[in-house]
């Protein structure tokens, strides 16, 4: 990427901004009709949409820092149930989008982990009228294959996202394709090569593979 990591890491928060300001914005309206509402059932009704957009906030708070930020410590690894949490958890509230987990290390490299939780999220979006998001991991021929795929009614892939993913540094980075240029970015500084799907498949693929590093001799 031609980009200042100052400018990036600003337009990663503009990003977590704007998919936190639903969430936010309803917790905000919640406690304005909380304080004008007598009826205890209508108090009630409040309460619950306030705790349903706690929980979405704070789902949302929790992948986009193990996504974009230190989460999950300073270590060469991640635990894969973290991961997993953090995409059930996203999609927590989305009745239309089914979770397919198919990862059985129990950790795996952080930058690996880092791009496999940014393809979920493109996957996760493209699906616009729900489907089945399934996200896949598994070390093969001495490299780490790691595989999202989204099948829906209707799957749209923002074409800006889909230039991000297949030309990196070649297109502008906005806030709605920092994750895009993040995903391609952790795959390229891990040795690896990133592959996408053509547009005129009934399925979108992302497909992520990983040299495997060795461990280094005894001292």
């Amino acid at each position: 990427m031609n980009i200042h990591p100052t400018d990036f890491a600003s337009l990663l928060c503009s990003r977590l901004c704007h998919d936190l300001l639903s969430p936010v914005g309803a917790l905000n309206n919640g406690l304005e009709l909380l304080a004008d509402e007598q009826d205890p059932d209508m108090r009630q009704r409040c309460l619950d949409l306030l705790g349903e957009s706690a929980r979405a906030s704070a789902n949302k708070l929790k992948f986009f820092r193990l996504a974009f930020g230190a989460a999950g410590g300073f270590g060469e690894t991640v635990d894969t149930r973290e991961a997993r949490a953090a995409i059930e958890g996203l999609f927590a509230d989305n009745k239309r989008v089914t979770i397919g987990w198919m990862v059985d290390a129990p950790t795996l490299p952080k930058q690996a982990i880092k791009a496999l939780l940014n393809l979920a999220l493109i996957a996760g979006d493209a699906l616009v009228r729900g489907g089945q998001l399934d996200i896949g991991a598994e070390e093969t021929g001495g490299r780490l294959e790691i595989v999202v795929r989204a099948d829906g009614q209707r799957i749209v892939l923002d074409p800006e996202l889909r230039k991000a993913l297949e030309s990196g540094g070649e297109t502008e980075v906005t806030p709605r394709s920092a994750a895009a240029h993040l995903a391609r970015s952790l795959v390229e500084l891990g040795g690896g090569e990133l592959l996408v799907s053509e547009a005129d498949l009934p399925v979108l693929l992302f497909g992520a593979s990983f040299p495997v590093q060795q461990p280094g001799p005894a001292q």
